[in-house]
C-alpha cells in the first residue's frame, strides 16, 4: 500500500486500493479453512498446508517447484500456503522461468485439447500455459499446465490478482530478504497522487456533465414528440374545416330561396374564419415543433461533446493511475539492455553496462514487497534460479518423486549472495534511472542471462524462460493473445476512477 505524509490528498485514491487486500485476505481465510479441512481428508489433498503461525497477507508471488511437484504461495512476510501440483509430462514439460498471471477465467475450456475443462484457470502465457484445477496422479502428467487441487485452485483464484508473479523453478526455492545500493528505491509519490486525484475529479465531473447532457437530450426529444402531436391535431382539425367549407349547397336543383342563400353565405363565412383560425394554430404548432427540433439537435450535439470529454477524462484518469501501477524492470546479459514495463505495457528500453559481460550472471527475481518505514524505502526479497543451462542444449530429465517424498522435502533457501553479486556488476546510467517510474510494492527487478522470451508481448509482464530447461509445454504452441484479449475483460479490471490495483 502506498503511504504518504499527507493522507488528506490520497484518501480518495487509496480507498479503492484498500478494498482489494481485504477481499484477498478474506479469500485466503476461506482458502486456509479449505486447506485445513483437506488436511483431514484423503489423497493428495492431505499435502495442502497453511502457515498457522500468523495471519495471511495478500499473495505476492507463487513458486512452483518442478522437482517437488509443489506450489508455495508467499505474501510480504513469507509463505502462507502450499499444495501439490501436477506439471507437464516428458515432452510437454512446464517451462521453467519467470511468469505472471495475465488472465483469469473461472470456467475455462481448452481450445487445444478437445474442450477440456480447466476450472479456475490463471493464465501465465498466451501460448496456453496456466494454473488450473485438475487431477493429481502424484507426478508430472499434464500437457504443460500446472494442475492444482480443485478446491485449492478455486480459493486461490479468488485471492490472487492480475500481475501476481509466478516463478516456475526446477527446484523448490524460497525468497529471502536482500538489500543492495543498486536496488531501485521509490520516488516521492505525492505529486503523482495529486495528479491522480485531480484526474479522477475531472473524470467524475465530465461523467456528471455527460449524464446531464444525455438527460437533456432525452427531455428535448420528448418535448418534440409533444409538439409534433399538437401540430398533427391542428392539421387534422384544419383539414375537417376545409372539407366543410368545400361541401356543396344543400339545395338540390331549382332556385335557392333568398333566406337559405343567406344562411349558406353565413356558414361559408364562419367556416372560412374557422379555417383561418386553425391555420394560425397549425403555424404556431409547427413553429414550436421546429424550435423543439432545433433544441434536440443542439442537445444531442452537446451530449456528444460531453461524452467525448468524458472519454478523454476517463482515459486521462486511467493513465494517471497506471503511473502508480507496479513497475517491472528486466536487465538481460544476453542483449545488454534494460527493459521497463508497467501495467502490462512496455515503457522503454535502453543499453546498460554489465561488467565482465561474457561471464554468466544467473537469473534472479527481486520483488519490492512493503515499505520499510519511509515513503522512499522499500523492502526487497530475492529468488535466484541459477545460471544458464548446458551449452550443448542437453537437458537431464527430471525424475518422478513419490507423494511422500514430495510432502517431506523442504524448499531450498535462496542465497542472496548470487543476486548481490549480479547487482554488483550492473551499471545503470543516471538518465535511465531518472526515467524509471516510482517503484511501489509489487514492483520487480529481474536480472538474467536470458533474453526476453517470445511470450513477452501484448498484455503480459516480462516472461523469461530458462534456456537450459525443457520447454516442451510451449515449444510447439502458437503465442497469441487472441481476439478475446481485452484489459476491460480481465479479472480485477480497474474502474476509470479507481487507484492502481
Amino acid at each position: 500500500m502506498i503511504e504518504s505524509p499527507s493522507s488528506a490528498r490520497r484518501d480518495a485514491k487509496l480507498e479503492n486500493a484498500r478494498l482489494l487486500p481485504h477481499l484477498a485476505m478474506a479469500a485466503l481465510a476461506a482458502l486456509i479453512g479449505t486447506a485445513d479441512a483437506a488436511a483431514r481428508g484423503t489423497g493428495e489433498e492431505r499435502a495442502i498446508e497453511s502457515n498457522q503461525s500468523r495471519s495471511a497477507g495478500e499473495p505476492v508471488m507463487a513458486i512452483v517447484s518442478l522437482q517437488n511437484q509443489r506450489i508455495t504461495v508467499y505474501d510480504a512476510n513469507g509463505w502462507i500456503l502450499r499444495a501439490p501440483v501436477s506439471s507437464g509430462q516428458r515432452g510437454r514439460e512446464t517451462p521453467a522461468g519467470i511468469f505472471s498471471v495475465i488472465q483469469k477465467d473461472a470456467d475455462h475450456h481448452s481450445n487445444l485439447y478437445d474442450d477440456a475443462f480447466m476450472p479456475h484457470m490463471q493464465r501465465i502465457t498466451w501460448s496456453g500455459i496456466a494454473l488450473h484445477g485438475g487431477p493429481l496422479p502424484g507426478y508430472a502428467a499434464s500437457h504443460g499446465c500446472v494442475r492444482l487441487p480443485f478446491d485449492f485452485a478455486a480459493n486461490l483464484f479468488d485471492a490472487t490478482r492480475l500481475g501476481m508473479r509466478v516463478i516456475v523453478s526446477p527446484r523448490d526455492v524460497v525468497p529471502v530478504e536482500i538489500s543492495h545500493p543498486a536496488l531501485l528505491q521509490s520516488k516521492p509519490v505525492d505529486a503523482l497522487l495529486a495528479v491522480v486525484s485531480a484526474r479522477n475529479a475531472e473524470a467524475e465531473e465530465a461523467t456528471r456533465k455527460a449524464d446531464e447532457a444525455r438527460r437533456a437530450a432525452g427531455m428535448a426529444f420528448r418535448e418534440v414528440s409533444q409538439a409534433t402531436g399538437k401540430a398533427r391535431i391542428a392539421e387534422n382539425m384544419k383539414r375537417r374545416a376545409q372539407a366543410q367549407l368545400a361541401a356543396p349547397d344543400i339545395a338540390a336543383g331549382g332556385t335557392i330561396p333568398a333566406e337559405a342563400n343567406e344562411l349558406t353565405e353565413e356558414a361559408r363565412a364562419a367556416a372560412t374564419a374557422r379555417v383561418a383560425e386553425l391555420q394560425a394554430q397549425l403555424d404556431a404548432a409547427n413553429a414550436e415543433r421546429q424550435t423543439k427540433l432545433d433544441a434536440v439537435v443542439a442537445a444531442r450535439e452537446a451530449a456528444a461533446v460531453a461524452e467525448s470529454t468524458r472519454i478523454v477524462a476517463a482515459e486521462a484518469a486511467r493513465e494517471a493511475a497506471r503511473k502508480l501501477d507496479p513497475v517491472s524492470v528486466l536487465i538481460s546479459r544476453k542483449t545488454q539492455r534494460l527493459y521497463v514495463r508497467q501495467g502490462f505495457e512496455p515503457l522503454f528500453d535502453s543499453p546498460v553496462t554489465i561488467q565482465d559481460p561474457d561471464r554468466p550472471i544467473g537469473t534472479h527475481v527481486l520483488t519490492a514487497v512493503v515499505r520499510a518505514g519511509s515513503d522512499t524505502e522499500i523492502r526487497w526479497t530475492a529468488v535466484s534460479l541459477g545460471g544458464e543451462g548446458p551449452k550443448d542444449g542437453t537437458v537431464a530429465p527430471r525424475a518422478r518423486i513419490s507423494a511422500g517424498a514430495q510432502r517431506s522435502s523442504e524448499p531450498t533457501l535462496t542465497e542472496a549472495v548470487g543476486a548481490k553479486a549480479a547487482l554488483d556488476r550492473i551499471v545503470i546510467p543516471p538518465d535511465v534511472m531518472d526515467r524509471i517510474p516510482a517503484m511501489t510494492p509489487r514492483s520487480s527487478l529481474i536480472v538474467t542471462d536470458e533474453g526476453l522470451s517470445a511470450e513477452t508481448g501484448k498484455g503480459t509482464e516480462f516472461v523469461v524462460v530458462l534456456s537450459g530447461e525443457p520447454q516442451g509445454g510451449i515449444k510447439f504452441r502458437r503465442r497469441s493473445p487472441g481476439p478475446e484479449f481485452s484489459r476491460d475483460r480481465l479479472f480485477y479490471s480497474r474502474s476509470p476512477f479507481a487507484g492502481p490495483f
